[in-house]
């Protein structure tokens, strides 16, 4: 196994290349649609995402109607992350709490001075206090590597190529003179759909590290595999309510993942999140760091 330094490294890499290869789809759907188009449609993603990165905390939380804890209403939930925060070297997150019954967790924010964490009322009662400790250190572990951001930058750029995929027509797609109208159409589909594959890989490979990192900040991998194991079994008995498929790769257990599971090779590749017993595999493998 990589030193976990190099293995962050690694990370950070592969990252930049799929962030990379995110913005080089849209370039090319500005060229299928028209070489007029290259630079608006760069214009366009550039505002969505500064939207995203001024707002995309408040928009996360809005979608799953959280309230907000103090220190005076959150109890040993609060008093937890506190402890934990402080462990890892975090200033302290907002703590929210999501009326949801599906047992389930994320973070958000731009940065770790703008970071929320929220769990769903589901994950309160179901999970144990080892257990949302673990869970806990996973998702301030996901701040203190700024996972959030590149969260909702990926999650942006393939919504908005979604989004473009779907109204193309209206966008005057294919209108151009001597352009093929179907053939620039499946090129803005295949961008779209490469574009939510790319963005299920950058989120993959962020899962590992912060598995690695939240049981370093727990101080040990056993509550956060209990944890996992616990909340892969309830997420496909409780699913959420309405979820949003925009912030699939911001919870710890996908809440869309149940038709995800299984043997099928092409819908996996479009989980955001490796296969649970894969997670607990190489999360077994740090308990002899913690003896």
């Amino acid at each position: 196994m990589k030193p976990r330094g190099l293995r962050a490294l690694a990370n950070d890499a592969k990252t930049a290349v799929l962030l990379g290869a995110l913005t080089g789809l849209f370039v090319i759907v500005g060229g299928a649609i028209g070489p007029g188009w290259v630079i608006p449609m760069l214009i366009i993603g550039a505002g969505i995402n500064l939207g995203a990165w001024f707002f995309s905390d408040k928009i996360a939380i809005a979608s799953v109607r959280a309230r907000e804890l103090t220190p005076e209403t959150g109890g040993d939930l609060y008093r937890m992350i506190d402890r934990l925060r402080q462990r890892a070297g975090l200033p302290m997150p907002r703590v929210y709490i999501s009326p949801q019954q599906a047992p389930n967790a994320f973070a958000t924010g731009r940065s770790p001075r703008k970071a929320a964490v929220c769990f769903t009322q589901g994950a309160i009662d179901l999970l144990n206090p080892a257990e949302l400790e673990g869970v806990a250190a996973h998702e301030l572990a996901h701040i203190k590597n700024r996972d959030t951001l590149i969260s909702t930058v990926a999650a942006t750029v393939s919504g908005v190529l979604a989004m473009i995929a779907q109204y193309g027509l209206f966008l005057g797609l294919g209108r151009r003179e001597g352009g093929n109208p179907l053939v620039m159409i499946g090129v803005v589909i295949i961008a779209a759909v490469g574009a939510a594959v790319i963005k299920a890989m950058i989120s993959r490979s962020r899962e590992f590290e912060a598995d690695a990192d939240g049981a370093a900040i727990a101080g040990s991998p056993d509550g956060l595999m209990s944890a996992l194991g616990k909340l892969d079994a309830l997420s496909r008995r409780i699913p959420m309510r309405q979820p949003n498929p925009a912030m699939n790769n911001l919870f710890i257990i996908e809440p869309l993942a149940s038709n995800l599971r299984g043997g099928n090779p092409l819908t996996r590749m479009f989980a955001t999140h490796p296969p649970t017993e894969k997670r607990l595999a190489a999360l077994s493998r740090l308990r002899s760091d913690h003896p």
